[in-house]
Parts: structure tokens; C-alpha cells; sequence
């Protein structure tokens, strides 16, 4: 392609015009090279990029000091990644380099919460090109953007899948089995017992929104469920539109992860459902993990 060779002769570093650390990089394209490219190296499972009046271009290199996961005796490294712009996005497109071609991600003027997601093999390290695109006048423009290095559950998301909120694999919206319910409590960011207090559809942004309140966070690990009293939470949790989730009544466990700072389902049994099946495990010796019932 082209714009990949153009890239490789011009490829040079250019002044400390920037603010880094090894999450987050920030800069401006006032004062560099009108075709530099300057190289970044970001060293975090999450972080944020934020190019002021874009010029030139960047080489986003992901190099995570991340622990192995083990689950199931297995051990595991992030197996996707997601970037997300910000909505003030402009003035530049995002490329995935893979193999010396370059794919684009994220055009100059991207839709609404416009996610996209690409795999990862084992040990490589995914390299972004962030390119600014000729403007008269670039006083107003900023690429920002966020990206987060994700486990198994995105990985079926592929370049190509446009305006991707979360997962689009195929049984995305199919009720977890009494393994996956297991292994869900063990391995998700969040685990609340609550009740459903109302379900939105965002049709814009292709999701339902669950408006739950809790009364049980048995674990969270960002503040995604706050504090509206002693013994209760409330929080939202996203899930697909095309799933068609409705209110119902009575306790659920919900479990999920954090995607960009909101949370995101993974499985919703009713309470007494998972108690049966975790009380179950127990006798036989075959839960993966305790929790405080």
C-alpha cells in the first residue's frame, strides 16, 4: 500500500513537543515536521492518545508489561485490542499495520461512539498509524482517542466490524451455561446482586441500557456502581440492542466487564438460579472460585 512505504521513508523522530507517560501520550502538531513521524511506545493495558492540530503522523506501538492471566490452569495474554475516538475526533485517520499493510480503523469523521476492535496473536505487538489528513486550517482539530487491550470475550471482532459497540460474535446474546455462569463470577470486573429497575434501547448506539440497583457489589474494579445508601448501589449495564433484553422481576447476579469506562453483561441469571448451580458445584468440588452467599 502506498501510504506504508511513504510512511517508512519519511519515519523519523521528531522534537519533545509532547507530554508522555506509559499509558497515555499527548501533543502537539504545531511544531513538528509537516511529515515526521514520530514514534510512541505505550506500555498500558488502557490509556488515551490526544494529538492537538494534528500534522505529520505518529507510530502508536502497544508493548503492555501485563501479568499472565491463568484461567483454568491456562495461562493467558490480551488477545484484542479497542480503540475508541473521542467525540471531538478530527483531522487525522487511524491505520492497523499488520504484515506491511496498513487497514484503516477510524476515518476523518467517524459515526457516534464509533468502537473498532482487532485480534492479537501471542506476543505480537500491534502497531497504529495516526495520519493527519490535509486541512486548510487545523486550529480547531484534535485526534483523540482511547484503547484498551481486552481478554477473549472481543476477540471475534475483526477490522472490519463497523461501528462495533462490543461483541458481535455469533451467540453474543445467548444465556450463559452453568460453566460459563461459574467461570463468569471468577473472571469479570464486575459482580452485583441487584434488581432491573428499568431497561432503555439507545438506538442510536445500537444498545440497551439496564438500569440496576444493587444490593450486593461483591466486586467492581472501577467505580462503575455507586452509593445511594448504606446497603445500596445503583449503576447501569449495557448489552446489545439485537439481544432484546426486558425488565423482569426479582434478584439477578450480574456479571460483565468495564468497556471504555461503562459496563458491559456478560451473564444475568436469576439469583436463585446461580445459587442452585453454585451450591451444586460446591458439593461436587468443582467451583472455580468462592463467593459470599
Amino acid at each position: 500500500m502506498e501510504i506504508f512505504v511513504w510512511i517508512l521513508v519519511l519515519m523519523a523522530v521528531t522534537g519533545p513537543s509532547y507530554s508522555a507517560d506509559e499509558c497515555s501520550w499527548r501533543g502537539s502538531g504545531l511544531s513538528r515536521p509537516e511529515q515526521g513521524v514520530e514514534q510512541v511506545f505505550l506500555h498500558c493495558a488502557e490509556g488515551s492518545v490526544e494529538f492537538l492540530y494534528p500534522n505529520g503522523a505518529l507510530r502508536l506501538t502497544l508493548l503492555p508489561r501485563l501479568p499472565r492471566h491463568r484461567v483454568g490452569g491456562t495461562s493467558r495474554m490480551p488477545s484484542s485490542v479497542c480503540v475508541k475516538p473521542e467525540p471531538q475526533w478530527g483531522g487525522a485517520q487511524l491505520y492497523l499495520e499488520r504484515g506491511g499493510v496498513l487497514e484503516l480503523l477510524v476515518s476523518d469523521t467517524p459515526g457516534p461512539s464509533y468502537i473498532r476492535c482487532f485480534s492479537i496473536t501471542p506476543g505480537e505487538s500491534p502497531a497504529l498509524f495516526l495520519q493527519a489528513t490535509p486541512h486548510s486550517d487545523i486550529s480547531r482539530r484534535i485526534a483523540a482517542l482511547r484503547y484498551e487491550l481486552r481478554g477473549d470475550r472481543t476477540a471475534g471482532l475483526s477490522v472490519n466490524s463497523v461501528d462495533a459497540e462490543i461483541d458481535t460474535e455469533e451467540g453474543a446474546c445467548r444465556p450463559c451455561n452453568d460453566t460459563e455462569m461459574l467461570m463468569s463470577v471468577c473472571t469479570s470486573d464486575f459482580v452485583v446482586r441487584g434488581n432491573i429497575r428499568v431497561v432503555d434501547a439507545d438506538s442510536e448506539h445500537r444498545v440497551s441500557v439496564i438500569r440496576v440497583t444493587a444490593t450486593r457489589v461483591y466486586r467492581q474494579k472501577w467505580p462503575l456502581f455507586s452509593s445511594v445508601g448504606r446497603l445500596t448501589h445503583t449503576g447501569e449495564i449495557r448489552t446489545l440492542l439485537r439481544c432484546g433484553v426486558r425488565a423482569g422481576s426479582g434478584s439477578f447476579l450480574f456479571t460483565g466487564h468495564a468497556h471504555f469506562g461503562e459496563a458491559w453483561l456478560t451473564c444475568a441469571p436469576r439469583y436463585k438460579d446461580f445459587l442452585r448451580v453454585y451450591e451444586r458445584a460446591k458439593q461436587d468440588l468443582q467451583i472455580p472460585c468462592t463467593l459470599d452467599t
